[in-house]
């Protein structure tokens, strides 16, 4: 039985994830953590029991601090909990941690040896440069729970990487993708949430109507597969069934189906390279209709913007994602339009774009300075 620790376990993913471990009896909850959910970490340190938990904020009179103390539950709290758990006895952790601070507990994993499941993307997008090579030397598994790269990773797997041509990523286009496009700066954060395929957290769902996630993705993918930018191609498939394709040399096409339900890929990245039996349905392909078409980039600025930042290299795609995490809250607080959301993104790259690749400490100072230029009271 593996130990497991769940990061971002009151999230839409870590929520999904204890889930797929419920109904799973190879993997041991010890740890839980989340940023600021103390109600729901209450429950679910009630129902798992696990050896720690660890909050970033919680109020010193919450129920949480008793139950801990009654049961000999290390409580771990203050800024950055998830970054100063007890290593030592992990095998696997999912991160599910959503934005970049989800990044020095990647870090702080990997340095322990310990293999990461891992949905936080922004880890590899801010430090893909220092998180691979790290893995590499510590000799970390990084399994992808992000439903396109579980998709290419198993698509991938037992096959030759010198005969891969092309990675194809797909996206839905997210629910504006018929909406016209002079309709855009009308859209409001509720309209912005319901994405007509997935469930996912507030965050996630805006990324996906602005197409954030895909760039994010991208840049993922370029970290996770070692490839190339021109041999990944983004396309449009409204149905999110094919979660990704790989193309290889001979002219062959892997493609990974299924339906859009993260339960997979969750429990793909925990049972590796195993698979089990699981709840989810199947496929009706006597009635399935799928479709593909290229991104319209005037919709979906900031994929020509990533690959501009990709090309320009620095600290210019770090900067777009923490830019994006603040941005993306101001939009859900109403204080901006959803178009703005991608004028300011661009102003903050603007603003603190560097030549530098940044190193671990940097990037945290450059979070909490684009967080002061778009935040100063």
């Amino acid at each position: 039985m593996k130990n497991i620790v769940v990061m971002g376990s009151t999230g839409s993913i870590g929520i999904q994830s204890l889930d797929v471990i419920s109904k799973n009896n190879s993997h041991k909850v010890i740890g839980l953590t989340c940023h600021s959910n103390a109600d729901l970490l209450f429950e679910q340190t009630k129902k798992y029991s696990p050896d720690f938990v660890a909050i970033d904020v919680i109020d010193s009179s919450h129920n949480l601090f008793n139950l801990c103390k009654k049961n000999n539950i290390e409580l771990i709290t203050g800024n950055d909990a998830s970054s100063n758990i007890p290593f030592s006895n992990l095998d696997l952790a999912i991160n599910a941690i959503v934005g970049t601070s989800g990044l020095r507990p990647t870090v702080e994993l990997i340095k322990n040896g310990v293999d990461v499941a891992l949905s936080n993307k922004e880890s590899l997008v801010l430090g893909g440069h220092i998180i691979m090579p790290l893995a590499n030397e510590k000799n970390v598994n990084i399994i992808p729970v992000d439903s396109e790269h579980s998709a290419i990773f198993q698509c991938l797997n037992g096959e030759n990487q010198k005969e891969l041509k092309k990675i194809i990523l797909t996206g839905s286009g997210g629910p504006f993708l018929k909406k016209p496009i002079h309709e855009f700066d009308t859209i409001t954060p509720n309209e912005a949430l319901k994405h007509p395929n997935w469930d996912m957290g507030a965050k996630i769902s805006i990324d996906s109507a602005t197409m954030m996630n895909k760039a994010l993705e991208l840049v993922e993918a370029l970290w996770l597969f070692n490839i190339k930018l021109d041999k990944i191609q983004i396309t449009i498939h409204p149905q999110s069934v094919v979660h990704s394709m790989v193309e290889f040399v001979d002219g062959s096409y892997k493609a990974h189906l299924g339906l859009p339900d993260m339960k997979v890929p969750i429990q793909y990245a925990l049972t590796f390279p195993e698979r089990k039996d699981s709840s989810v349905g199947s496929l009706d392909f006597d009635n399935l209709n799928l479709d593909f078409k290229k991104p319209d980039l005037e919709k979906y600025p900031i994929l020509s913007l990533v690959e501009e930042l990709i090309n320009l290299g620095g600290n210019r795609v770090a900067a777009m994602s923490m830019a994006n995490d603040y941005i993306v809250q101001k939009f859900l607080d109403q204080k901006i339009s959803f178009n703005e959301i991608f004028s300011l993104i661009k102003e903050v790259v603007d603003e603190f774009a560097s030549d530098d690749l940044p190193s671990l400490e940097e990037l945290f100072i450059l979070d909490k300075n684009i967080q002061l230029y778009l935040d100063p009271n």
